[in-house]
């Protein structure tokens, strides 16, 4: 039988590493061996008059190497020196070799009992012994180099050592096309149309440049996490069909100085090669960022190194042809502005949140392979899912597919992806919470109080259900469908904060005292407050100014404004939320009956609907704003 590649790589590293154990005891073996100790001459025949002495061997009539006898080398003086079991144990340099050899013929006439082995003819060393007895601990660092290096290059790790400048772009081409589509990409029309330009461009390159059009140099794909720009990106790999770089910011970054730059010149270098091709780099924002500024380490001139070559690659002296860089980043805001100019990211397309309609569509691509029941509403689950990203959508997807199989159902029903979304929101659900009597009553009323006031305000978001089942860190909730706005006006912001201070408003005036429960709502309308005073221009004192910085750019140790500025932010803050309170209070004082039987529901269902709060509080008297959608008019 033939042995295969890989039964002769394991044998060759079997005799590699024999083999170097064997230099290396070789070697320790002969300097073990070699140790002795120097001595002189009235020293050398001290011991040979006490008779410690075995053996002579006299080397290259220079000196002589001294044998003990094995029952005198244990004694104090042989013992001091650590001398070697074998020998031999002395050194001792010959002055004279003749009177050397007449004193030693000497003593053993005169001691017949105790005779000198004595060798007639010296022992001559050659240079080659000398020699291997320092090439041999070279030659052992060598071997133990040589197989890190093998071992290295063929585990994968491809001879980083060696390979450090080198781009760790994953490429796909023809052998490994990226197998999602456009179809695979729901609720991001506007950006598809966009990216289909470039797909176009690269499939039929001369009907634009027929015209004296040139291809665009980058597009930068710019929204909140989980929007779809990385998929977006696979996506025109996919419909494009030429080979797509595939990268990510953090792996231009390296501890030594010039890789980053070196990494970028060999990513292009192939992408040249391979032209028309697309290169991705996610999370740009890693090397991206503006330059000059927080210059404390070595490091952030590295990065700006990287960012020079990739702003000279992009567009500097070099020419890309059909070469197009797509990136994507969360923080556009903080890029550096030599990189966001027109020629370099001639585009930058914004991916917002979904909308209804699109977040519709993306239940419909995530619930594809999913076994669900016939009768689900996609519409409604939209709905339920006011904010959520796409990469949120499918975790709801697959948090339903689980919990449906937890229950041994067969098919995923709308129980399921509800309790996906509670989940999600809220945290799981934690049925056997230690909580006390007086605790579960606390918080039903602080329910019933947001529930209360939501139902009795126009611009308050409808409420969906309320429950006082712990989940996560909190021990109820009050579920709303926020109403999806372009434009907030002032009096909705305060109708929401009243919502909010409805629970604390509830246990004053059922318990006469407050609890820390309201903690995330307290949180909640302060930063709603600020954000009207300091950021909108909604208060009449501060005036129709904002301190909001756009770019990000603004310290965290100073403030834009003034200390006098500062107090009255402070001061109006407090009057907004002490007269969203006194409304709160105001409106569970009217109807503090419909609070308690609401309580009281909740205390016995634990769960309550729309349905059961419409039953105790009759009727909600405003209804949503009918939404429209804008199309384009062609011309």
């Amino acid at each position: 039988m033939k042995k295969t590649k890989k039964q002769k790589k394991i044998n060759f590293y079997w005799i590699y590493l024999i083999f170097i154990i064997g230099l290396i005891g070789l070697q320790v073996f002969s300097s073990y061996v070699g140790k002795y100790a120097t001595i002189d001459e009235t020293q050398f025949f001290k011991f040979l008059n006490e008779g410690d002495i075995e053996k002579i061997e006299i080397i290259n009539r220079e000196f002589a190497e001294v044998y003990i006898k094995n029952t005198r080398i244990s004694q104090s003086s042989h013992q001091e020196k650590n001398l070697n079991k074998f020998g031999p144990h002395y050194k001792v340099e010959i002055l004279d070799l003749k009177e050397f050899r007449k004193d030693i013929i000497s003593h053993n006439r005169q001691n017949p009992d105790n005779t000198i082995k004595f060798p007639n003819t010296p022992r001559n060393t050659d240079w080659a012994s000398d020699l291997m007895g320092w090439l041999i601990p070279i030659g052992i660092m060598i071997l133990i180099w040589i197989f890190i290096m093998r071992r290295m290059s063929n585990s994968g790790a491809g001879g980083q050592i060696f390979n450090i400048g080198k781009s760790k772009a994953q490429l796909f081409d023809q052998n490994k096309m990226q197998k999602i589509t456009f179809n695979d990409v729901a609720g991001l029309e506007g950006a598809k149309d966009e990216v289909e330009e470039i797909v176009n461009f690269l499939k039929s390159p001369k009907k634009y440049t027929s015209l004296g059009g040139k291809i665009p140099k980058g597009v930068l794909l710019v929204g909140p996490p989980g929007t779809g720009k990385t998929l977006l990106a696979k996506a025109v790999a996919g419909e494009a069909r030429v080979p797509f770089f595939s990268l990510s910011g953090s792996d231009f970054v390296e501890m030594f100085v010039g890789v980053g730059a070196s990494r970028v010149r060999d990513l292009f270098k192939m992408a040249k090669t391979k032209s028309p091709s697309i290169i991705f780099i996610d999370e740009i924002d890693a090397i991206g960022r503006s330059r000059g500024k927080s210059q404390i380490t070595g490091a952030n001139d590295e990065r700006e190194n990287t960012l020079n070559q990739l702003l000279t690659e992009m567009d500097g002296f070099g020419t890309n042809h059909h070469v197009i860089v797509v990136a994507a980043t969360n923080r556009a805001d903080i890029l550096d502005r030599a990189l966001t100019r027109a020629g370099r990211f001639d585009r930058q397309i914004y991916i917002d949140l979904p909308e209804l309609d699109e977040r519709k569509e993306i239940f419909g691509v995530h619930t594809k392979k999913l076994k669900t029941d016939p009768k689900l509403d996609l519409s409604f689950l939209a709905k339920q899912t006011p904010g959520f990203s796409g990469a949120d959508i499918a975790n709801i997807c697959n948090e339903a597919a689980l919990n449906a199989a937890k229950n041994n159902k067969k098919k995923i029903e709308k129980e399921d992806f509800l309790e996906a979304i509670d989940r999600i929101i809220g945290g799981l659900e934690k049925k056997n919470k230690l909580v006390s009597k007086r605790e579960r009553e606390t918080v039903a009323y602080h329910e019933a109080g947001h529930a209360t006031v939501s139902w009795m305000l126009e611009h308050a978001a409808p409420l969906i259900k309320v429950t006082i089942v712990p989940r996560g860190k909190s021990l109820g909730a009050a579920w709303y469908l926020p109403e999806e706005r372009q434009l907030t006006t002032k009096e909705q912001m305060f109708d929401e904060m009243c919502v909010a201070m409805g629970g604390r408003a509830a246990e004053e005036i059922i318990f006469k005292k407050v609890t820390t429960g309201a903690l995330s709502d307290l949180e909640k309308i302060t930063k709603q407050a600020r954000a009207m005073i300091a950021f909108f221009g909604l208060n009449d004192k501060v005036g129709n100014v904002t301190y909001y910085d756009s770019s990000g750019q603004d310290s965290p140790f100073t403030k834009p404004y003034s200390e006098f500025t500062a107090k009255l932010i402070d001061e109006e803050i407090k009057k907004i939320t002490t007269e969203a309170y006194n409304k709160a209070k105001k409106i569970l004082s009217e109807h503090k009956k419909s609070l308690i039987s609401l309580a009281k529901l909740l205390l016995e269902k634990e769960v309550i609907f729309k349905q059961d709060v419409e039953s105790i509080l009759g009727k909600r008297k405003w209804k949503a704003e009918e939404r429209i959608r804008v199309n384009k008019t062609k011309k």
